[in-house]
């Protein structure tokens, strides 16, 4: 009798061993596959920010000598850059490889036929983009920090910034690229919207320069509110909307982006 129920209860710990959260069967995937390509992704997620702090902040900057709102040029921009560099990491990552892995190596087909659900094989590969965002936000950081371009330590506060412009980015372009049929629809994203959101929505001169029309354009991009947000934090001083209200329009792109990049997940992978 002893025996027996050894026995039976072996799979009862087998079972509490399982992982409690699937997801993370899917963020390790993509981790092991990060191994060995992560040195071709340093340059476009570090070094090119890191030059453009230079470019800008010390060789544009050498010909604003009044700065921008009292401080210098390189710290008026250090918030702007980061916001910029977290949303094209994001974006970047949600594009090609989201396509890839219905169209060309069929990833998600293989994860949708084993227990996985749609939502976990969606919560995991957004949770692998947070990782290249907050790695490349945080090296970002550092080397603007030994530049000594921040001007508050409440510049630490721009990490959980980037990290929820990064979902509010990413989860509707993961429903963009799992719902076209060709990659050309994806460089379209890029050439309109990503460049000129990027240019126009406070990263390189304060938006108020802009005509009113084009203003208000900026600030319906949910990168705006990550600069103004990420600006402030940098200076240390209050930002030009609120706190609350640059949070929960974030989280409210993060919260729809969501829920419609499972339905198209869900449409698209029938096994």
């Amino acid at each position: 009798m002893l025996e027996g129920a050894a026995v039976t209860a072996q799979p009862t710990r087998d079972r509490r061993a399982l992982p409690r959260v699937p997801a993370l069967r899917v963020l390790e995937y993509h981790l092991v596959g990060y191994r060995r390509t992560w040195r071709a992704g340093a340059f476009s997620s570090f070094l090119l920010p890191t030059l453009t702090v230079l470019g800008f902040g010390l060789g544009v900057g050498a010909y604003i000598d009044q700065g921008v709102g009292g401080v210098s040029y390189l710290e008026w921009i250090v918030g702007g850059l980061l916001a910029s560099t977290a949303l094209q990491v994001a974006i970047a990552e949600s594009t090609w490889p989201v396509f890839g892995n219905l169209q060309w190596q069929k990833i998600y087909f293989g994860q949708r036929s084993s227990p996985l659900r749609v939502g976990d094989i969606l919560a995991g590969h957004l949770a692998f983009v947070l990782f290249r965002v907050l790695t490349s936000v945080i090296a970002f950081l550092l080397v603007t920090g030994v530049l000594g371009a921040l001007r508050s330590p409440w510049a630490v506060l721009t990490v959980p910034v980037a990290a929820l412009l990064a979902l509010a980015v990413a989860a509707p372009t993961f429903a963009y690229a799992a719902s076209v049929d060709s990659d050309s629809w994806l460089a379209m994203l890029f050439r309109f919207a990503v460049i000129p959101m990027t240019l126009f929505a406070g990263v390189f001169f304060p938006v108020e320069s802009l005509p009113l029309a084009l203003r208000w354009l900026a600030y319906a991009t949910p990168l705006w509110h990550a600069v103004d947000l990420c600006r402030a934090a940098v200076l240390g001083v209050a930002p030009y909307w609120s706190v609350a209200g640059h949070l929960g329009y974030l989280a409210v792109w993060a919260a729809g982006g969501w829920l419609l990049a499972r339905r198209v997940l869900a449409r698209r992978l029938v096994v």
